[in-house]
Order: C-alpha cells, then structure tokens, then sequence
C-alpha cells in the first residue's frame, strides 16, 4: 500500500538575513540565515546549507536504525558526521558532493564488521533524502 505524506515548515523573517522556521506540528522554531560566507552572511547561526547536511545526516541515521533493528543488528554507539561541497561549477551555487562519516561502536565487531558494512551500504542505498536530491521544486507565490 502506497502513502503520502506531507510536512509543513513555515519561514518568517526577522531583520537582516535572519528568518525563523516553525512547524504547526512542532513545539521548538529554529533560526535560520544566510551563512557568514555570504554577503551580510550571519556567523553562528543554522543556514540552508547546515540544514542540507542535516537532512542527509539525519535520514541517513534514521534509515540505518530502522535497517540495524530490521537486521536484529545490535551495536553500542552510532554517531555520524556529513560534509557537503558548496561550489559553482557553472555560474550557479550548486552542492555538488555530500560525504557520509557513520561510526558505529559494534558489540562484537569480529563476527559482525562484514554485515555491518553491508547495513551501512544498504542505509545509504535507501536514504530518502539523498534518493531525493534532484527533487522538482513548484513556486506558487502570493505577492500583496
């Protein structure tokens, strides 16, 4: 059985390069802005590009958990780190390679490092976010 879902995330601006993103369905807003690197870029604050990583990130993590336990695989620690490669290749800002650092604390890493692998292979095979990232963007704008 096929399901769609949809998520919402709201922008309001604040001043400067700053917005702030909220959910109808979440408790907590996130600030957002354009990153130090740019023009009236702002330091220290989640920009689109932190958030690009983040997507993969987080979606890689979730798929592996939801793979690992499907595998009845146990481990005792799982951390990862994402860096993604900003440039412009052809006079647009494009990310052109996202980079996936999974560490995983094995419980037994002698019997079960080749089936790990393989577990970590198939959650970034299924990764939705990174299957996604060629996605077709629709603007319906309201100007007042």
């Amino acid at each position: 059985m096929q399901q769609t879902h949809y998520y919402e995330v709201n922008l309001n601006w604040k001043r400067d390069r700053i917005g702030e993103l909220s959910s109808p369905i979440l408790d907590t807003t996130i600030e957002v802005a354009t990153p130090p690197e740019f023009a009236g870029g702002v330091p220290n604050i989640w920009s689109p590009e932190h958030f690009y990583a983040g997507a993969i990130n987080s979606c890689f993590m979730t798929t592996f958990l939801a793979i690992a336990e499907n595998s009845k695989m146990s481990f005792e620690s799982f951390e990862c780190k994402t860096i993604i490669k900003l440039e412009r290749p052809e006079k647009k800002y494009m990310i052109t390679e996202a980079v996936i650092y999974p560490k995983v604390k094995m419980t037994d890493p002698e019997k079960d490092r080749d089936r790990m692998w393989r577990i970590l292979e198939k959650a970034e095979e299924n990764c939705l976010v990174t299957n996604s990232m060629l996605t077709k963007v629709r603007l319906e704008p309201q100007i007042s």
